[in-house]
């Protein structure tokens, strides 16, 4: 799916809802009769928004077999319905481009972002991120980061030190980006793109030498795109620290409320496995529609 198809897509979906429940529950509110934090306001209106750009399988995708106003999955999309389901509100899906994601989250604009975030600097300073619900299944660490190349040059691009002086592509605003600018060579030259598979077809097209990659997502293109001539260094890991591990969630600055609200509902499904049971049911749908 090419990146104009991909947009089309992107316009076509950007009012689509995915309704849960529209019952709410009773909400605190201040002497002005307004609610005293967006934890109440979500519950007092009935609904919450969660921003999410759906070119993330097997996190959030487009399944065009379902209906328009339900082609939105993923195992981010379950978790922002559980959510919804514990809140007892109608849940609004946002599909955004990724840096729109962010930066909506950042000016309060919707309530969550559920988009396959991890930990920045930058993003800590700027919203309130939640604990991890999804590491590798190695143990402690986090999705696991390397970089993809063509075939052909697999023997030559093993490391990080071969990349001084060629072009690397990644997602603006990932935590790509911040491996590519924290641990690649310095005269690499940068390509930010919107998506990350805008960044596997950079590689593909000859455009750029290298993507900086999340292996999981990637390893799922290149299963979906056997044609594609790419292949993930997996033997390769960006060094993580324990402040980037886990993906999380997005909260607005200062919604401690809602942040310890979010943190409970992740501390119950760590528990009981049900976001493992998602990603795995969500990868095998996405391999069988070939989402790329």
């Amino acid at each position: 799916m090419h990146s104009l198809l991909k947009k089309a897509l992107l316009l076509g979906l950007i009012l689509s809802l995915l309704a849960a429940s529209v019952a709410c529950a009773p909400a605190a509110t201040q002497a002005s009769g307004e609610p005293a934090n967006r934890l109440e306001a979500i519950r007092a209106r009935g609904y919450i928004e969660v921003a999410t750009e759906p070119y993330f399988a097997p996190n959030e995708y487009i399944d065009p077999s379902k209906p328009e106003a339900e082609q939105i999955v993923g195992s981010d999309i379950e978790l922002a319905k559980h959510i919804a389901k514990s809140l007892d509100v109608e849940l609004r899906i946002v599909p955004l481009e990724f840096t729109a994601v962010l930066a909506s989250i950042v000016e309060g604009k919707y309530d969550l972002a559920i988009s396959g975030l991890a930990w920045t600097p930058a993003r800590n300073e700027a919203m309130e991120m939640t604990k991890g619900y999804y590491f590798s299944r190695e143990g402690a660490g986090s999705v696991e980061q390397s970089f993809l190349v063509r075939e052909a040059d697999q023997l030559t691009l093993k490391t990080p030190a071969d990349l001084a002086g060629k072009t690397i592509a990644y997602q603006a605003g990932s935590l790509q980006e911040f491996f590519a600018k924290d641990q690649c060579p310095a005269d690499a030259v940068h390509m930010q793109l919107s998506t990350p598979v805008d960044a596997y077809l950079a590689v593909q097209e000859g455009k750029a030498d290298a993507a900086i990659v999340a292996i999981s997502p990637a390893e799922l293109y290149i299963s979906a795109n056997p044609d594609s001539k790419l292949v993930v260094q997996s033997e390769f890991r960006f060094t993580q620290d324990e402040e980037t591990l886990g993906t999380r969630i997005g909260i607005p600055k200062g919604e401690t409320e809602l942040l310890a609200y979010i943190n409970g509902i992740i501390d119950e499904i760590l528990v009981s496995g049900d976001y493992i049971k998602w990603y795995d049911e969500h990868t095998e749908l996405a391999k069988t529609l070939g989402v790329e």
